[in-house]
């Protein structure tokens, strides 16, 4: 275990148990992640029978809604000023309508069809994303203050993503092993309507008292935390004014495009992942449940190896050969099978392989992901002795629609995929012809090619390394203007 990192100004270590409790909310980030990535087009289309072109324009759609929501809870969580702080009146706030709107998700009134249906998910959907933003950002926000030391950042950032894929990937395997068992009625137990009721209730519970449990687990640093200078009269021009301000930082708009291309790769990927699992690869209800456990093994090594690779490759170098490597790892075992030297369905190698290749995947990808989300917080700091202003909500509303990406433009672009190669639209059960899956294979791998090392060399441009943050630390610990925040009393 590392020793407490020492802190400026009578601030106590930031202990263990605090980097748990703050982590611990992510959980609730995951499964909603795992519920949108994962299961909603799927369900609205293979079990619900809607049109996949429909659910994935509805899902991005409330992207849309994202887009604005996203960047005014940044700024309202970097302007708020209470006896709570900034952040965590709103963090307590989302958690129970967060909840409620994740479960109506999976509860569309029977004989919805068509536009009804349409705007049923729009709506239901932009709820769930919008209120747990309302957690999200701020508790996002929360990180660069909680750490401000270039490798505790990153160790700080991998306890909130180890969290959140065991969320996404716990909640993914709890459905698929316990929810969506196989009946009589429904053999393919993917497809047993019942189940996502269950899923439905179980996930809501877990977002409440998650997201509750790390607001009251972080609430002991509120006196710790900056507070923003009081500004009289600013309309809504000139906040608009400050947030494009705010974001033109070199090396925040390479993180952007990076990010936006790499979540809409992952988007793709979990949005398709139940159909190559049933349809490509030929697996079982309770083998795609096997395959959820590599997320669970992936999100302990990414734990592991994204603090190491901070302190020896710096945060950029080590994001860029994360990503790399995640996608060569994603686009293996296609390779082989289209080549010839993959096992075939229904052989005992099968499934150990693919949890292999996968949980290499998702390895590199939550481990760059953590670096990520660490220099996000050093370009925080850059940009407070630029601009006077600490604004860590808006920065990290943008790095919530990153990550938002997965479930809008994802979703979305696996939908154009998925209507390209004629998916069947029927529901419950209609089978696949082999050669539609067969060439949503071959459109899928290029594209994940494309969108991963694509956005990979955008980081180039990203410029921060550990001599220029410390620099950048000194300056605001020195207390130099124009920074201007104080410790609340």
């Amino acid at each position: 275990m590392t020793r407490p990192i020492a802190r400026p100004g009578g601030v106590p270590p930031l202990g263990s148990g605090t980097k748990l409790l703050y982590g611990v909310g992510s959980l609730s980030y995951g499964i909603k992640d795992a519920a949108f990535r994962t299961f909603l087009v799927w369900y609205y289309n293979q079990v619900i029978g809607a049109p996949v072109a429909l659910i994935s324009g509805a899902v991005f759609f409330a992207l849309l809604v994202d887009a604005v929501s996203d960047p005014v809870v940044g700024q309202l969580s970097d302007r708020l000023r209470t006896k709570w702080g900034r952040r965590h009146p709103l963090m307590y706030a989302s958690a129970l309508p967060a909840a409620a709107s994740f479960l109506l998700l999976w509860m569309p009134p029977e004989g919805l069809s068509g536009t009804g249906l349409f705007w049923y998910v729009v709506v239901v959907s932009s709820l769930v994303r919008t209120f747990i933003t309302f957690y999200e950002i701020p508790s996002s926000a929360l990180a660069p203050e909680l750490a401000s030391d270039y490798d505790e950042r990153t160790t700080l950032a991998s306890y909130r993503y180890l969290f959140g894929y065991l969320g996404g990937y716990g909640m993914a395997a709890l459905a698929l092993f316990v929810f969506l068992r196989p009946t009589e009625g429904y053999p393919v137990g993917q497809l047993n309507p019942a189940g996502y009721m269950t899923f439905g209730i179980v996930g809501a519970a877990l977002m409440l008292g998650t997201v509750l449990l790390s607001t009251i687990g972080t609430h002991n640093r509120i006196p710790y935390l900056s507070v923003p200078e009081k500004r009289e009269g600013e309309g809504v021009i000139r906040t608009f004014q400050h947030i494009f301000r705010t974001f033109r930082h070199g090396g925040f708009l390479a993180i952007l495009t990076f990010g936006v291309m790499k979540y809409t790769a992952i988007g793709i990927t979990g949005a398709l992942s139940l159909y190559f699992a049933t349809y490509f690869w030929g697996l079982n209800a309770w083998q795609v449940g096997v395959l959820t456990f590599e997320g669970i093994v992936a999100a302990g090594a990414a734990f592991v190896v994204g603090p190491v690779l901070s302190r020896r490759m710096g945060k950029r170098a080590g994001a860029v050969a994360l990503a790399v490597a995640a996608v060569l790892f994603a686009m293996t075992p296609f390779a082989l099978r289209f080549a010839g030297a993959f096992w075939p369905n229904g052989h005992p190698a099968l499934l150990p392989s693919l949890f292999v290749f996968q949980a290499l995947y998702v390895s590199c990808g939550a481990a760059s992901a953590m670096l990520v989300h660490s220099m996000i917080g050093d370009v925080v700091d850059e940009r407070a002795v630029a601009t006077g202003r600490r604004a860590e909500g808006l920065f990290y509303a943008a790095n919530s629609l990153m990550q938002k990406c997965s479930s809008g433009l994802g979703v979305f672009a696996a939908g154009l995929l998925l209507a390209a190669v004629g998916m069947p639209e029927g529901g419950r059960g209609t089978p696949v012809p082999p050669e539609v899956i067969r060439d949503l294979a071959l459109v899928y791998v290029p594209t994940l090619l494309v969108l991963y090392c694509g956005g990979a060399v955008f980081l180039k441009f990203y410029h921060i390394d550990r001599e220029r943050q410390a620099a950048t630390r000194a300056t605001i610990e020195a207390g130099a203007p124009p920074v201007k925040t104080t410790l609340a009393s």
